[in-house]
């Protein structure tokens, strides 16, 4: 990949793709291609193909998917296997169509068994069931995967498939029905501490553990990948196994943890209580990274400095 390549974010507007498109244009990639949902339906086929027709990207990064916490994933299944199966099947075969040099399709590390060993390696993926609360989720991630599998296998092509960790940072969704845990505690911590409310109920008994990954740090995994050549990525393209690979920083803590570092960061000075008729998910969910570190990247950001930025990111926005 070259400062001139064509590269077409699909998503730019959510908080990886957003992340992608400043990397990019800070590392000086000029020949950025984005459309918004309304510009291009990715759940339809004939408009896809359309634009790939038109664009013909060099690269693409699908970072578009519908995408929620516990409560959106327990909600809409439906919704969350269906939008994302015409997604990646639509963006991934058009890609192949056009001829595109190299595809990266974004996952997610609830791809894994619900009891899968810690840290989770790339060769944990379909040794066990998954977590139910986001398990539709979790399917159609696994057959993006596969497609790109596939893909490479039956028509040489080199797709692969990056597993984050979860994600935060600037751009992110900081809705309390429908965002996930980290910014749901900022936006909560804040209006505690705008109420003088004395407690702050965070969902769950607290105990689970979770990795968080800075979203900027994801977006420059992701070019990372792409500038690579086929010499040092050649693990990836084989027939035996996926082309798949956990991004993260390989260090979890507890939900309870995590709590009172948002606290610490907003200034929210009460108790936090746990709801514990709300699920738990996971009790545990922590990335082996070896892999990538290995090719030579690691995480920047550290998690308080992290949520400092992504708190001053939500107040810009509410």
């Amino acid at each position: 990949m070259n400062q001139n390549s064509k590269i077409y974010i699909a998503g730019h507007r959510g908080l990886v793709g957003s992340a992608l498109v400043r990397r990019l244009q800070a590392k000086g990639y000029t020949n950025i291609v984005t459309r918004t949902h309304a510009e291009l339906e990715l759940r339809d086929q004939i408009s896809v193909q359309a634009f790939f027709a038109a664009e013909k990207p060099d690269y693409v990064i699908l970072a578009a998917a519908k995408v929620g916490g516990i409560y959106a994933n327990n909600t809409y299944p439906a919704e969350f296997i269906h939008d994302n199966l015409l997604i990646q099947n639509n963006v991934i075969h058009s890609a192949y169509l056009h001829k595109v040099e190299r595809l990266l399709f974004l996952g997610s590390s609830c791809i894994y068994p619900k009891n899968a060993p810690q840290p989770m390696t790339e060769d944990c993926l379909l040794t066990g069931p998954l977590e139910p609360t986001n398990r539709p989720y979790a399917l159609a991630k696994i057959a993006g995967i596969e497609m790109c599998h596939a893909y490479n296998r039956q028509y040489g092509t080199k797709y692969m498939a990056a597993m984050p960790t979860n994600l935060y940072g600037p751009n992110d969704n900081y809705d309390l029905n429908n965002s996930h845990v980290l910014p749901a505690l900022i936006r909560k911590m804040h209006e505690a501490k705008q109420s003088g409310a004395d407690e702050v109920v965070v969902w769950g008994t607290g105990t689970p553990k979770r990795e968080f990954l800075y979203s900027e740090d994801m977006a420059d995994a992701c070019i990372f990948l792409l500038e690579q050549g086929e010499d040092t990525l050649s693990s990836l393209f084989n027939d035996e196994k996926p082309p798949l690979v956990n991004i993260g920083c390989g260090e979890d803590l507890t939900i309870k943890e995590l709590a009172e570092l948002v606290a610490e960061v907003v200034g929210f000075k009460g108790a936090l209580t746990f709801d514990t008729s709300k699920p738990d998910g996971t009790m545990r969910k922590v990335m082996d990274v070896s892999r990538i570190n290995n090719l030579g990247w690691k995480r920047t950001m550290l998690l308080k400095d992290g949520i400092a930025l992504s708190y001053q990111d939500m107040l810009g926005k509410i």
